[in-house]
């Protein structure tokens, strides 16, 4: 297996917010050398607005699931979804990758 990847696929009009709380989450993880993955990126849906989908790539599910029971990671999450109006969580194993 070639890691894992979790897709946060969200709606929301209040980007912004959701920007600094995930800026503020990413720097109290990288300050604390507590960070678990590998890359993260914010995408936004040209075809709907206000359909965002974050997607961060681990090194294992093993990996994803001990950040995702951590505290500050949960609180992270319910204050997301606070800002959100709908948010749906993607968990898939990476299969194979292409560079191309």
């Amino acid at each position: 297996m070639a890691g894992f990847v979790q897709i946060v696929e969200f709606e929301t009009s209040r980007i912004d917010d959701v920007r600094m709380l995930v800026d503020k989450y990413v720097a109290e993880q990288s300050s604390q050398h507590r960070s678990y993955t590998i890359t993260a990126t914010l995408t936004a849906d040209q075809d709907h607005p206000n359909r965002y989908l974050n997607i961060v790539e681990f090194p294992s599910y093993e990996q994803a699931m001990e950040n995702s029971d951590r505290p500050e990671t949960s609180d992270m999450a319910g204050r997301l979804q606070k800002l959100c109006d709908s948010v749906t969580f993607h968990n898939l194993d990476i299969i194979e990758t292409h560079e191309v």
